[in-house]
């Protein structure tokens, strides 16, 4: 389970935990009387804070810390600060929880008034009709071939395609600056490479990107902390550690990525248009798109349009209206100095110091850390040691019923126990040196990767919910499917394969995503659950020992959001073996009619790498001898999707 990070709200990377022994119970800590806010959680309508409130109203440690910050949520004048965007996602994770779910039928409730896209001629913007009819009638051409919305991970698949076929003209569209954020992004040098061959980055750009490198990262769940901790769960009673090399070793500076990559995007012809704000989109099926960016501004039209703005996607949003998310992912953290430097030399990918605990109400939650250093190993940068920077990040998963924690109060813990895993401070507040705060809350659909609705739009990256469950979003999956989504997009532009059944091919079922659902609901507490307190750290204890006596091409693939059959089917096996008296009480906390599920979608797995491996050769064979492009690109799109939904795909 790879947590590189994409936050709603900001762009963080982690720090590491210091290896040094110390033993320290934090069950301790229950929410069982009321916090103060400057918004009430529990209102159905909710408003933001005034400033009368904020004055009359004790700052709590979160908001002066956050206002000690020089980072700012958005870029350019006017830009929010770090405590009012915390707000604003509040009144979100509010509003997300207090939502009733229900089902949206078209066409018993009627076409909403508000769409922000539509392929109904009487809905949208009249402007952009407008401009579709005058190109069907021979008087303007289409401006672009595609345009990509959203760039701080369109670029990569704008230059990408743009690359493919040198031909085409393509544009990005950005609200805002297309820029990183200061706040590294953590990757393997392997993903990495991945550009470098599709020649979006060079290997010198690479070398200007990477500003932290070190060794890996541990894995640990224990029930208290106890560092460095030695032998499995049954032996010391406490949990199990381990550590795997370059696996999110690398912390590449966002700021100096998207710049080389919009340079060469821009160099070999790409269109970058930046502060252009969507106002909405209106699909001809036999057009194109047309997308109104302002009435100051002429539409743009294009042929295909591609999604890239994230999981807060306007267009992904509607297209999910009526629904509540299967899952959250909620994150809290910072980016600071202060911490041992000596220490301060590998980082966390998953670990636990703490049994599942009451964080108020009916809320269970168990929560997990990770952490990276920061500035160290990197060329012309700090040796290992020298650096007392890094990003400690504490996260949970869980539904989004109204019982479950504010973010406000996942920051309180997140101070409270900060010390506990990291040892080395013992106040947040006077130790460190606080450079940004970070809080994000990711909802995640088991309805994944999403299937377009309308012809001529895609959803890629974290719109189409192409990451893993268990992930805070999506560098990574982005280098993973790079390749694939670029290969098959060219094919649909080149065949005019744009119809909403042939690009559903692109986002096609992938029975490992579904699978680490499973992973995703053992590793959170339904409300009013009743629950061992130490079950996930002992689940994850016992899997990941198993695991790591497999060896790394288990746990690699595992780490990096590859779920493969023979890593799991082995695993599963040995870690039953190991614990056989373990099963009930795993059946009945994620509940068996889940568990049906899950062993589907295992089946599944089974038979694409059957397929990948016995019948893709065959297939790849008859596709280039087929003469047909739609059948053509139906049967590489198939192949497509047993590889990549079989874990085929990872190179080790």
């Amino acid at each position: 389970m790879k947590f590189s990070i994409l936050a709603l709200l900001v762009l963080p990377s982690i720090g590491c935990q210091a290896f040094q022994p110390n033993s320290i119970s934090v069950n301790s800590i229950r929410h069982n009387t009321p916090r103060r806010f400057t918004i009430s959680l529990r209102d159905a309508t909710l408003e933001e804070p005034t400033t009368s409130t904020a004055e009359t109203t004790e700052k709590s440690l979160t908001q002066r810390i956050m206002e000690k910050t020089n980072d700012s949520q958005s870029s350019g004048a006017g830009g929010s600060s770090t405590y009012d965007a915390f707000l604003r996602a509040e009144t979100n994770w509010a509003r997300l929880k207090d939502m009733e779910a229900f089902d949206y039928d078209e066409k018993l409730l009627g076409t909403r008034q508000d769409n922000f896209i539509t392929d109904d001629a009487a809905q949208g913007s009249p402007r952009a009709w407008a401009t579709l009819r005058e190109i069907a009638n021979g008087k303007k051409e289409l401006d672009y071939d595609v345009v990509v919305c959203g760039g701080t991970l369109g670029i990569f698949f704008a230059t990408s395609l743009l690359l493919r076929n040198p031909n085409l003209k393509i544009a990005v569209v950005e609200a805002g600056k297309l820029q990183g954020r200061a706040q590294e992004w953590n990757i393997s040098r392997s993903e990495m490479e991945e550009l470098v061959e599709l020649g979006v980055l060079s290997e010198e750009d690479v070398k200007a990107v990477i500003t932290t490198e070190f060794p890996g990262c541990r894995s640990g769940f224990k029930n208290q902390e106890v560092s460095p901790l030695e032998g499995g769960y049954f032996e010391n009673d406490v949990g199990y550690e381990c550590f795997t090399p370059q696996v999110l070793n690398l912390g590449v500076a966002p700021q100096i990525l998207l710049e080389r990559v919009t340079q060469r995007f821009r160099g070999i012809g790409g269109t970058v248009l930046e502060q252009t704000r969507l106002q909405g989109i209106c699909v001809s099926e036999t057009i194109g798109g047309a997308l109104d960016i302002g009435e100051d501004s002429d539409v743009l039209t294009s042929r295909l349009v591609l999604d890239c703005m994230g999981n807060a996607s306007p267009i992904s949003r509607q297209q999910r209206i009526g629904m509540k998310p299967d899952g959250v992912c909620a994150v809290v953290g910072s980016c600071a100095s202060g911490f041992d430097a000596k220490t301060n030399l590998v980082g966390d990918i998953i670990y636990t110091n703490s049994e599942i605990m009451d964080v108020g109400g009916a809320s269970k939650n168990q929560y997990f850390w990770e952490a990276f250093p920061v500035g160290i190993g990197a060329e012309g940068g700090l040796k290992p040691g020298e650096s007392d920077v890094k990003t400690t990040y504490m996260f949970t998963y869980m539904d989004a019923e109204k019982e479950r924690p504010s973010l406000s109060a996942l920051m309180d813990d997140y101070w409270k126990l900060l010390p506990i895993y990291q040892n080395s401070i013992t106040d947040p507040e006077k130790d460190l040196d606080f450079r940004r705060v970070l809080f994000a809350f990711f909802p995640t659909y088991r309805d994944s990767p999403l299937k377009p609705k309308w012809s001529r739009v895609l959803a890629v990256g974290d719109a189409s919910g192409i990451q893993s469950p268990l992930s805070f979003g999506g560098f990574g999956a982005l280098t993973r499917h790079l390749e694939r989504i670029t290969d098959a997009l060219s094919d649909a532009l080149e065949d005019d394969l744009l119809h909403k059944d042939d690009l559903g091919k692109i986002n096609a079922y992938t029975p490992n995503l579904s699978a680490a659902w499973m992973f995703q609901k053992a590793m959170s507490v339904k409300t009013g659950q009743r629950v061992n307190p130490k079950f996930v750290n002992r689940l994850l204890a016992v899997n990941f020992e198993v695991m790591e006596n497999m060896g790394e091409r288990t746990m690699k693939p595992f780490l990096q959001d590859v779920v493969r059959l023979d890593g799991l089917a082995g695993s599963l096996a040995r870690s039953f073996a190991a614990d056989p008296l373990f099963m009930p009480e795993i059946v009945a906390h994620v509940g068996l009619p889940r568990l049906v599920d899950w062993l589907g979608h295992v089946s599944m797995i089974a038979l694409y790498t059957l397929l990948d491996n016995a019948a893709s050769p065959l297939l790849g064979t008859i596709a280039e001898q087929t003469k047909d492009p739609r059948q053509r690109f139906a049967l590489k799109r198939q192949m497509e999707a047993w590889k990549f939904g079989s874990g085929g795909d990872y190179k080790f």
